[in-house]
């Protein structure tokens, strides 16, 4: 079986390098290696949903799947009175993340944990959650992890989802449309969604 960036303890030989990545107004440096998403640089959805979300002033915002960093990293930065809470199953991802989130001056607003999905979160209820999907671990992972994030975000809460139309961008809507009481498609670009979920207010 191939190696995956969601793999736990990726094989790959180590390729640690730093990149500059230009999100919203601002330049990021991270480092990246072999065996974890978009090692060449930032990828455009991310970018895309980095640029697009419209994040809480105050309050816990979760990384959901967070690679080596570069939303929760931009979010502790641009929400700086926010907690973010950044996880992987990818341990070395998450290691990357840690040093990122170092590098670019937000550990102090920043925790890195190893969880599958929302597994570790425990009763933790965030205003906010940001992920990039590992689509190629199936419907079934990814429509758990909408699910998950629907549990755990506070009433009015919001989920930020980038998805490509092709890559299942329809069904993805109609899944979060059953959990969600307000699902907007608010961003096409590139062959990318971005989809935006509130939960209902009580």
């Amino acid at each position: 079986m191939s190696e995956h960036y969601f793999s736990k303890e990726p094989g790959s030989t180590g390729e640690e390098r730093e990149i500059t990545a230009q999100l919203g107004k601002q330049m990021f440096r991270f480092w990246v290696d072999a065996g974890v998403f978009s090692k060449r640089g930032v990828d455009f959805g991310t970018r895309l949903l980095i640029e697009t979300a419209t994040l809480p002033e105050q309050g816990e915002i979760l990384d959901l799947g967070c690679g080596y960093g570069p939303v929760g990293v931009a979010c502790a930065t641009f929400s700086p009175k926010c907690k973010v809470t950044m996880v992987d199953v990818n341990r070395r991802a998450l290691q990357l993340a840690q040093k990122n989130a170092e590098l670019n001056g937000v550990s102090d607003r920043v925790e890195i944990l190893e969880s599958d999905g929302l597994q570790e979160m425990g009763n933790r209820r965030f205003a906010s959650i940001l992920t990039n999907p590992p689509i190629r671990t199936g419907k079934q992972t990814v429509y758990r992890l909408f699910r998950e994030s629907h549990e755990q975000l506070e009433p009015g809460g919001s989920l930020w989802v980038v998805i490509r139309k092709q890559q299942g961008g329809p069904s993805a809507k109609k899944e979060l449309e059953s959990l969600f009481s307000e699902v907007v498609l608010v961003e096409k670009k590139k062959g990318f969604w971005i989809l935006h979920s509130r939960k209902k207010g009580y």
